[in-house]
């Protein structure tokens, strides 16, 4: 069988599965009694078993493998976590994305087989791994498991008065009421298609009244490798167990014939306790000539456990390749330019009055506005998917660095288009390695500093206009702005002339210097100066820019702001020297007319105070090399833009009106000009250059 179709599937759900794990288990070494979390790293590993099984990747099914054998025990109750339990687990995720960087890389799982993990996760089942726990026993051999597969698990079911009422009245019809269960092949792939066919051979001769686990959870793949039913019958046992041992992957079946006394009081005491063996109606595609008796318990045992929405929901879902989101995206830009060349046509020809013409303009124009907002929100996805793989490296971070730390997180579900989403990741994670070894101090240092001997680092994500705002902040030490001084001095990276005039935040621009370090010793962590620098460049090619505030001894901040969109934005169009500018309506804060006369100087600077602030004055004639067209003694036009809580006003000689315009890369051999950020196509085929206010500031 050719799997390669299923490839980029397969690796999708993998990386899934492996998030989830890593979630789980930090959530496992909070709480090691939670029989939910348990449960979900059980379906995890079982489900990437027989994923990997079904690609022929042998080595990473074998390692899930073990791992779904030994939380089938912690299930059972038969072995108890421990930390070094935790640890084991951890390495054996970074195995598996090993592995899956293997396959993403080379469509192979590699030549490791982690036999020393393997080991581990054996020690931990044979009770080696260092625990001294009296109840922890090895497993059941294979042989064991297989002719006990759940034997009696029928008398565990609590059955309600109205289904005993069922059983009782079939009983008394002269019918035999059996309660059997039945294991499957733990090599089985689709377990609830198996599960489907046993409830088909069963209705040929019966009647199944009740399963445990709910029959919605069977057919969802919510149970183990066996399953119970209670089954009404004119049949003998034996000729129910050969149809059910028919089907093929299916391992054992056990059955015996129950008697049903009808009330509560012959129930027993354990048997009302149960709380997981809810009853089920089987669905409607495997229900047959089921007795009129019979049909109100079903009814009334469905609706409680069906989840109809929530399926329907799972149903609702396409995995789409990025690349054909650029595409359509690509596509609603070039519909964008038609639009703007046809409104451009349209204002031209106003005199002729064509109203009919006008109307499906601005018709087209909602249309298209409304195109490209479906087409974004396609593209937007949470940036939870970056940012829930740093509590585990915290985690890390707490024993590697031998500091006590936590990390908090607020604002997971806030969107940023894919491709942004992509890249940020890298950043990040070298602003929460930066706050973990640099940032915060030692247990010893904050007990003698009055702080709590756990230094914390908040990872928090909020949209602010057309920005996502990510910020980064620990109640650490804080940057020491002379010692990063005499680091640079000390590399050469300035002389002692020039820290002398420096002011705190161009001290602090130094960090963000290629191979600049502050740390005292090269470690795994840090020392290498590849840290900062990355954060900056990442940021500002995505369009962005990162803030630093900190103050010694209580700690930074790092703020990075971020654009929702790569691709379309509303843009304030401008004119300078007679040439078209556009500039991003995100960073113009107001429109101001200033009077010659308001302009003052500060330091050789020109500057005009409004409305209490003194704001630095940019001519953008002067900056971008062309003679104004204003005459000297005018009012002049200046956009106010502002960029974290610095503010400048360019001065233009016109203004143009607000546009939505789509942004076109320049390419690599017009680079040079930061101030430049690409380029627009107008309604009229010009081509308007977009300034980045950013840089100009």
């Amino acid at each position: 069988m050719d799997v390669s179709q299923y490839l980029e599937i397969f690796l999708d759900e993998t990386r899934e599965h492996l998030q989830s794990l890593n979630t789980e288990i930090l959530n496992l070494e909070q709480d090691p009694e939670n029989e939910d979390t348990i449960n979900e790293i059980f379906r995890a590993a079982h489900s990437l078993k027989g994923m990997a099984g079904t690609m022929g990747y042998k080595r990473m099914q074998a390692l899930t493998h073990h791992m779904e054998n030994v939380f089938s025990e912690v299930r059972n109750g038969t072995i108890k976590i421990k930390s070094n339990m935790i640890d084991i687990l951890f390495q054996c995720l970074d195995a598996l994305e090993e592995y899956t960087t293997n396959i993403q890389e080379s469509s192979d799982e590699g030549t490791n087989d982690n036999e020393a993990l393997i080991k581990l996760l054996n020690d931990c089942l044979n009770g080696d791994d260092g625990s001294s726990e009296q109840e922890m026993q090895a497993p059941a051999s294979e042989e064991e498991t297989s002719s006990v597969a759940g034997e009696n698990k029928w008398n565990d079911i609590h059955l309600d008065d109205a289904q005993r009422h069922v059983l009782a009245e079939a009983a008394k019809q002269g019918k035999k009421v059996f309660g059997i269960t039945v294991k499957v092949q733990e090599s089985c792939i689709l377990k609830a298609a198996r599960s489907f066919l046993v409830f088909k051979a069963v209705e040929e001769v019966g009647e199944i009244v009740i399963a445990s686990p709910s029959v919605q959870d069977i057919e969802d793949e919510k149970f183990d490798l066996d399953f119970t039913i209670i089954v009404i019958t004119e049949s003998p046992l034996e000729e129910l167990l050969v149809a059910i041992k028919s089907v093929s992957e299916i391992e054992d079946a056990v059955g015996e014939e129950m008697t049903i006394a009808e009330g509560k009081e012959a129930a027993e005491p354990e048997q009302e306790k149960s709380e997981e063996t809810a009853a089920a109606s089987l669905p409607a595609k495997v229900e047959k000539k089921a007795p009129e008796a019979a049909k109100p318990a079903q009814a009334g045992a469905a609706k409680p456990e069906k989840k109809g929405t929530g399926k329907a929901v799972g149903n609702r879902t396409v995995r789409v390749d990025i690349e054909k989101l650029d595409v359509l995206m690509n596509l609603v830009s070039e519909l964008i330019i038609a639009k703007n060349s046809l409104v451009s046509a349209s204002a031209q020809n106003a005199g002729e009055g064509n109203v009919a013409v006008d109307s499906q303009i601005e018709y087209l124009e909602n249309v298209t506005t409304s195109l490209h907002e479906s087409v974004m929100k396609v593209r937007m996805v949470p940036i939870e998917s970056v940012v829930n793989k740093f509590p585990r490296m915290i985690r890390d971070l707490t024993k590697k660095l031998n500091k006590k730390m936590e990390l908090h997180m607020s604002g997971e579900e806030t969107e940023l288009d894919r491709t942004v989403v992509d890249e940020i990741g890298d950043p990040l994670m070298h602003l929460l390695r930066n706050s973990a070894d640099h940032g915060l101090e030692s247990a010893e240092v904050r007990k003698e500093r009055g702080k709590p001997e756990v230094g914390s680092i908040f990872l928090d994500a909020y949209q602010d206009g057309n920005n996502v705002i990510i910020e980064v902040k620990d109640d650490g030490n804080g940057i020491d702005v002379e010692n990063v001084k005499n680091k640079a001095i000390e590399r050469g990276a300035i002389t002692p002339e020039q820290a002398l005039n420096m002011t705190d935040k161009e001290v602090i621009d130094l960090l963000f210097l290629p191979s600049f370090s502050t740390a005292k010793e090269v470690t795994d962590v840090s020392g290498r100066g590849v840290g900062l620098d990355v954060v900056k460049s990442k940021i500002e090619m995505l369009g962005g820019e990162v803030e630093v505030k900190t103050k010694l001894g209580e700690g930074s901040t790092w703020t990075i702001r971020l654009p929702l969109t790569l691709a379309i934005i509303q843009a304030l169009m401008v004119e300078v020297g007679g040439e078209k500018y556009a500039i991003s309506l995100n960073s113009v804060t107001t429109l101001e007319n200033i009077a010659p006369s308001d302009v003052k100087l500060v330091q050789s600077e020109e500057v005009i105070h409004l409305r209490g602030s003194v704001i630095p004055l940019i001519r953008l004639n002067e900056v971008l090399d062309v003679e104004s067209t204003r005459k000297e003694n005018d009012n002049m036009i200046v956009a106010i833009v502002k960029k974290g809580d610095k503010l400048a006003g360019l001065v233009v000689d016109g203004l143009m009106g607000q546009q939505e315009i789509v942004i076109k890369s320049l390419g690599k051999f017009i680079g040079k000009s930061r101030i430049i950020s690409g380029a627009t196509i107008l309604g009229d085929g010009e081509v308007a250059l977009i300034l980045d206010a950013n840089v100009l500031i």
